[in-house]
């Protein structure tokens, strides 16, 4: 129970990676605020955290823009006093031939992607560092630190997470703050079942050969916000299989 008295803030918590990684921080003690567009699955989660006696509010939010994260980093900050944990895990996927790209969909994964964690850290950080402590985990993805194709858009904007990761615990270190990031492998979600074998053929090309649960980055995550992690800093933490390795 590492975690009691800490205020846990997860984007894009009502599925996924990040409900996985709502379960792990709240089975450490964490209150924590489950974030995402869906006020139904919201209250899904929320009351299944409660029923195993943790403490879980929902805040509903449709991440897009600076503004939509302010608002959330605000109504983070009214519901629960502060924010000690933030995790960046709200993002959209996709993958498609550059050409085939239009500015719209560029916009919007880079809006989601990267100005929305960009924003949030912007909001919650600076009160984490004159408290003298909190940590933040960004979930990036394996494709941003090799080319792949089809994945040009989704893997650099991931890729400016990377870098965020390592400015943000050059800026806010110093003052007691961690900065990490995760990078998945091919994970089994509702939001890759369209992916279909495809995400098994992705698996087989690392040494573990198959694909992650989500509980499995969560673990991830809640290592690098815990204090068994207290040393780490400005790193991003390969989840993939062994991907990086061949």
């Amino acid at each position: 129970m590492e975690l009691t008295g800490k205020i846990a803030l997860v984007t894009g918590s009502t599925s996924g990676i990040g409900r996985a990684t709502a379960q792990a921080l709240a089975d450490r003690g964490a209150h924590v605020l489950v974030s995402g567009r869906d006020p139904e699955r919201g209250a899904q989660v929320v009351q299944a955290l409660r029923a195993a006696g943790h403490k879980a509010d929902f805040l509903a939010a449709d991440l897009h823009d600076a503004d939509s994260a302010r608002d959330l980093a605000q109504r983070a900050i009214a519901a629960a006093g502060r924010v000690d944990i933030l995790v960046n895990n709200a993002g959209i996927g996709g993958f498609g031939p550059t050409e085939a790209t239009t500015e719209a969909e560029f916009d919007a994964m880079y809006a989601i992607n990267v100005k929305v964690p960009y924003f949030l850290v912007a909001a919650l950080a600076p009160a984490m560092a004159e408290r003298g402590g909190g940590a933040i985990v960004n979930v990036s993805t394996m494709v941003a630190a090799f080319g792949m194709p089809g994945m040009a858009l989704y893997g650099s904007g991931k890729a400016a997470v990377n870098l965020l990761t390592k400015a943000w615990a050059a800026e806010f270190g110093p003052h007691g703050v961690r900065v990490n990031a995760v990078s998945p492998g091919p994970t089994r979600t509702e939001g890759t079942t369209a992916m279909g074998d495809g995400l098994d053929q992705l698996a087989s090309q690392a040494p573990t050969g198959r694909v992650a649960d989500a509980n499995e980055i969560a673990q991830a995550v809640a290592y690098l916000v815990g204090d068994g992690a207290s040393f780490v800093q400005g790193v991003v933490l390969p989840v993939d299989g062994g991907r990086v390795a061949v």
